[in-house]
């Protein structure tokens, strides 16, 4: 990848769509992880205003330290950087007591964690409603056309995806160029929607790495008979996860009323 040339053509594409749109520039959440840093990186150089949001629910100290680093490295280089922290833990607590009680189970822990990428993305908008800015997604192409490993209307939730085209192998490429601090890149990639230290990996049941490898077979039009040991495991992963989560890729589907009904 001509990593230099990939990021040019990304800041000059968000400076095309924000002068377009008419809008003031950026905001977007700031987690702790690589694909955050990125965008928000890439949001800077544009010039445009960039409004980095640290939206803590119950987040590991770790992640709080790695996200308050960079935005601080980001300020002391770029002017149209601005920071802000929102703490929904309150908040969520709130919404907890306020719905019916119901007992502990998978299910549950899913839905609340969805709900907290879901506050985030209400809040974002918040500001980007106040300012004119465009909400930034920080999903990458693994997460948002291959696994669907992203909150439908939370971190999903967004006006224009700078990083959606690319691998998270070559998010890391571009980290590295950007020269996002070496504790962001040695992290282990986590949503931070369940309060505790699981990984992406422990959650999806293969790495980053190995999904890529799937997606590419998958799209080269491979079938888990293909494969056999770990191999077959991990496309067996990533083909379930696709399917379950086609709805997330797909835009909404639309009932449309025959015309002798109208």
């Amino acid at each position: 990848m001509q990593t230099e040339k990939v990021i040019d053509h990304i800041v000059q594409w968000l400076k095309d769509y924000a002068s377009k749109a008419n809008m003031n520039g950026f905001v977007l959440g700031i987690s702790g992880g690589i694909d955050s840093a990125v965008v928000s990186a890439l949001c800077a150089r544009t010039g445009l205003r960039t409004l980095c949001v640290e939206i803590p629910i119950h987040q590991a100290p770790s992640q709080v330290t790695r996200a308050q680093s960079h935005i601080l490295g980001l300020k002391k280089q770029f002017a149209n950087v601005t920071n802000i922290q929102v703490n929904l833990t309150q908040v969520f607590e709130q919404f907890k007591s306020s719905v019916p009680h119901v007992e502990e189970s998978p299910d549950l822990e899913l839905s609340l964690a969805n709900t907290r990428a879901r506050l985030r993305m209400t809040t974002l908008y918040y500001f980007a409603g106040l300012h004119k800015y465009l909400v930034a997604g920080t999903g990458n192409k693994v997460e948002d056309f291959g696994v669907g490993f992203f909150t439908k209307y939370g971190d999903g939730g967004v006006d224009l995806s700078p990083i959606a085209d690319l691998m998270k192998s070559e998010v890391y490429e571009i980290a590295r160029k950007l020269n996002i601090s070496e504790e962001i890149v040695g992290a282990a990639p986590t949503d931070g929607l369940f309060g505790d230290s699981r990984s992406d990996e422990d959650q999806i049941g293969a790495s980053y790495n190995e999904l890529e490898w799937a997606m590419k077979k998958a799209e080269e039009g491979k079938n888990e008979e293909d494969f056999t040991g770990r191999e077959k495991e991990v496309f067996r992963i990533f083909k379930t996860r696709n399917r379950a989560n086609k709805h997330k890729m797909e835009p909404i589907p639309v009932c449309e009323i025959p015309v002798h009904l109208k």
